[in-house]
């Protein structure tokens, strides 16, 4: 779980391979010093700037970008190196704004090689100041934390830097300016902004959406930790990197380059430390840019026109864009409508509480005046939130029919060119995200791969379902549907030799909804039944955990042993808590919380109402899986700006046979490697 820190708190770095990832919202520079036990920098050379970006395990951009993508390699760092300070400045000379108090807010977020993030750090609290000290890794008895800072100088990198330490401060940060302007000079250009009052930049504090895994910024009512996106984020999506904004620059192309394979530590098995989906071979081609616009009109908007290394990942991060920008104007409508009610509510008790005003027609007038003005702000509020909805459902007009079958809804005609991919996509479509305001606008919530966390699909009632089902047996059946239509798909987007599914249906009650994956032969055995079939797979699941824990851990990660399965596995569980005594519950806790770091994902199906009878028991079981509904409902709640989002789940259309092809080419794939 990322952790979101705040001014001073720290936390501590269990890994020494990292990425320091930047989003400004308006071209920054990064730079980074390297400091003694004292947090001094002996020279020049202890400073990685635009000017000179590479020192010994560590390496900055080259120049200035509204998002950044810093290396660090804790182990390259020499012995008399204690701290890593990360630096952000605004650049002197080539226009934008002059303080960071008419800026975006920088957030910054540390992770590792594969998008992950550990920690994460919005820098509040900034209005002068036009450099900062954003965070500092920091090591104490031999192990790293990460420290979460926020200094900002008003005197700009001259002033951060002498405060470093370093004598010849004045002329480094001329040099650093230097390196800067000559870098934009020769720089490409971004891409066209989607709309002319901005672009897609964090303006206020985020969560891990990471969701990516990660990070997504979401988390359940009713349950803790954070949606995976981002992580996620970090975000639906995980952002980058489990974040949304989790491709480099645009206009630092060297940014994305893929880090050199690392050699393998010696307390496991080999590490691939190079981006699992980046490809050593030539830089991918610029983004598509728009078509001009007309005079005074918004840029036209072209899909995968978003930052990344390549198509799938521009889409991704373009998809995040647009949650954060629904969020962000939802969020200023909805602001500036309680500022008018406040506003109004305010000026009537001022007239009521005057008594002048209640003799002949003072009143009257006062309180139309009052009304008047509301009216107007409403207006004014509701003209610019329609005006940013046009643009983004101009944006999902062309973005929706050219995501990939992984992104995409089961109606989509990419489903029909399907092929069994050979190798794993960054994320996969778990369903639609809404607001109230928005409708019918749909954004697709993306989660990274592979899964961090588990999935709960509620099979109870919810405020959405109460009026729409007579009974209790046809939520179930959609929720059995729910859950089928997610197997599939995740089955659909692996490798045929990297996915295999198990699942547990006690009473044999989901036999209806499991045909499809039964027919088609891809489940790894029949669906266990009874309470014999249930500690069977339990049984299993749990030793094959325990195993390849203990296999890292013993550094034997590649003797584990021979015919050992070593594909991603998936276990669904139906009709919980029916045939499940404490020992399998405990079980279940377990395999939720240690699987997925060694490749064992759990996607419940039950009511969490009938599911209560367990108590504490079952309480870190649920607060560890993220809750979905088959049908819609407004339970995602979103800490980045408040959302209660609504869920739409994406089930195959009634009469389709798509499922049915995909999934036959899915065993006819499997059976190859059999």
């Amino acid at each position: 779980m990322t952790a979101e820190l705040v001014r001073g708190q720290n936390h501590p770095l269990s890994q020494a391979r990292l990425e320091i990832r930047v989003s400004a919202g308006t071209p920054i520079v990064a730079a980074a010093t390297l400091g003694d036990e004292d947090g001094r920098a002996h020279s020049v050379e202890w400073v990685a700037h635009p000017g000179a970006p590479t020192l010994p395990g560590l390496e900055v951009s080259r120049q200035a970008a509204a998002d950044h993508r810093l290396a660090v390699d804790l182990d390259a760092l020499s012995a008399e190196v204690h701290r890593v300070s990360v630096l952000l400045a605004l650049p002197v000379g080539v226009g934008g704004p002059v303080s960071f108090g008419s800026a975006a807010v920088p957030f910054v977020a540390v992770t590792g090689l594969d998008g992950t993030e550990v920690a994460s750090y919005t820098i509040t609290g900034l209005d002068a100041e036009s450099a900062v000290v954003a965070l500092e890794l920091y090591r104490r008895q031999g192990a790293w934390k990460v420290r979460a800072v926020g200094q900002g100088y008003a005197g700009g990198l001259a002033e951060l830097l002498t405060d470093q330490g370093l004598p010849q401060a004045p002329q480094l940060a001329t040099s650093i300016n230097s390196a800067v302007v000559d870098g934009v000079a020769r720089s490409l250009q971004a891409p066209p902004p989607r709309t002319p009052e901005g672009d897609r930049s964090r303006q206020t504090a985020t969560s891990a959406l990471g969701p990516d895994q990660s990070g997504s910024p979401y988390t359940t009512q009713g349950a803790t930790g954070p949606y995976p996106g981002a992580q996620g984020a970090t975000g639906p999506y995980g952002g980058a990197p489990g974040r949304p904004d989790g491709g480099a620059s645009a206009t630092d192309p060297a940014a994305t380059q893929p880090t050199p394979a690392a050699p393998a530590p010696s307390s496991g098995g080999p590490i691939d430390y190079s981006h699992p989906r980046r490809q050593n071979a030539a830089p991918p081609p610029p983004p598509p840019t728009a078509p001009p616009a007309e005079p005074g009109q918004p840029a036209r908007p072209v899909a995968g026109d978003a930052t990344g290394w390549s198509m799938d990942e521009r889409l991704y991060n373009q998809v995040w864009g647009m949650f954060e920008d629904l969020a962000r104007t939802t969020a200023a409508y909805r602001s500036a409508v309680d500022f008018a009610d406040t506003r109004l509510e305010k000026e009537l008790d001022q007239v009521l509480s005057d008594p002048r005003s209640r003799i002949g027609g003072q009143g009257d007038a006062a309180r139309e005046t009052a009304q008047a003005k509301h009216v107007q702000l409403v207006d004014q509020a509701r003209e610019a939130l329609e005006r940013d909805l046009v643009q983004l459902t101009a944006e999902a007009e062309v973005v929706e029919p050219a995501l990939p079958v992984a992104y995409a809804r089961w109606d989509n005609p990419a489903w029909h060119a399907y092929r069994v991919p050979m190798e794993m996509p960054m994320a996969f479509r778990l369903g639609d995200l809404q607001l109230p305001e928005s409708d019918p606008l749909r954004i697709p919530m993306l989660v990274r791969l592979p899964l961090e966390r588990g999935l709960w699909i509620d099979a109870g009632r919810t405020a959405a379902s109460d009026g729409s089902f007579a009974d209790s047996h046809e939520l179930r059946q959609l929720a059995m549907e729910s859950a089928v239509a997610h197997t599939a798909r995740l089955l659909a987007v692996h490798p045929a030799d990297e996915f295999t599914v198990h699942v547990i249906d006690p009473a044999g009650s989901g036999a209806q909804a499991l045909a499809p994956l039964v027919r088609a032969g891809v489940l790894a055995a029949p669906p266990a039944v009874g309470a014999a079939g249930v500690a069977d797979v339990l049984g299993r699941l749990t030793q094959r955990v325990d195993l390849v824990q203990m296999a890292v851990r013993g550094g034997a990660a590649d003797s584990l042993p021979p015919g050992f399965d070593t594909s991603q596995q998936l276990l669904v569980v139906n009709d919980f808590p029916h045939g499940f005594d404490d020992r399998a519950v405990n079980q279940l806790r377990y395999l939720a919380d240690e699987g997925p770091a060694v490749g064992v994902h759990l996607m419940m199906v039950a009511d969490r109402e009938e599911s209560s009878a367990y108590g504490p028991l079952l309480d870190p079981l649920w607060r560890g899986l993220l809750r979905l509904t088959p049908v819609p409902d407004d339970h995602l709640a979103d800490p980045w700006v408040g959302h209660a989002w609504t869920y739409e789940p994406c089930l195959v259309p009634h009469g389709s046979q798509v499922l049915e092809q995909v999934l036959a080419q899915v065993a006819a794939a499997r059976a190859k490697y059999r």
